[in-house]
């Protein structure tokens, strides 16, 4: 009787792995939701931080992708004002949904050029015929050059330009119409103090 009551003394009681094996899907639950909810009451800033603002543009000096506009040098960024700098390409579908906030940015006073990414002048021709031009000049980018240089990763982008030719706002996707009194803010302050 004694060693039948030593053996069983020396085994463990299976009851607390049987609690612990019945709440851990429970922790683990509640673990999961308490993450989710986080998450929902915390976004993540979505909000691509470039690290080209506050920097130059590079020397560059585009030849013409329009017959009726002048190619794009970066002096024509170093005049005092303003100005749009639009990264585009005529096979851009997004490129085509903001024209209509580009002209409506134009027709506000802000001028803005343009470099074409990779472009037929013939393409960029309808392009601009179906979709408005807006553009005060447009370079040609056969080769990415200046897209890479200036930190666009693809079409459309648009970067607010101040008059020494300093990057101040870089603006990743097309324009919706509720980006136009923000990029008109940006323009207005990167005319403040920059040699404006």
């Amino acid at each position: 009787m004694a060693a039948y009551e030593a053996g069983t003394m020396s085994q463990a009681d299976p009851k607390p792995r049987l609690r612990l094996a019945l709440w851990l899907p429970l922790i683990l639950f509640a673990a999961l939701f308490a993450l989710f909810v986080h998450g929902l009451t915390n976004p993540a800033d979505t909000n691509v931080a470039s690290a080209f603002v506050g920097n130059p543009l590079p020397q560059f000096d585009l030849p013409p992708a329009a017959a009726d506009r002048p190619g794009l040098a970066t002096r024509a960024f170093q005049t005092g004002k303003p100005k749009l700098l639009n990264v585009f390409a005529s096979w851009c579908v997004p490129c085509a949904a903001e024209a209509p906030q580009l002209a409506a940015l134009a027709q506000a006073g802000v001028e803005v050029d343009g470099v074409a990414i990779h472009d037929q002048r013939a393409d960029l021709t309808r392009f601009l015929a179906a979709n408005g031009n807006p553009y005060a000049a447009i370079g040609r980018d056969d080769q990415r050059a200046v897209q890479l240089a200036i930190g666009s990763s693809g079409v459309p982008e648009t970067y607010v330009i101040d008059g020494r030719g300093v990057i101040r706002y870089q603006h990743i996707g097309d324009i919706r119409p509720e980006d136009v009194p923000k990029l008109l803010a940006r323009v207005k302050d990167a005319g403040k103090g920059a040699g404006s």
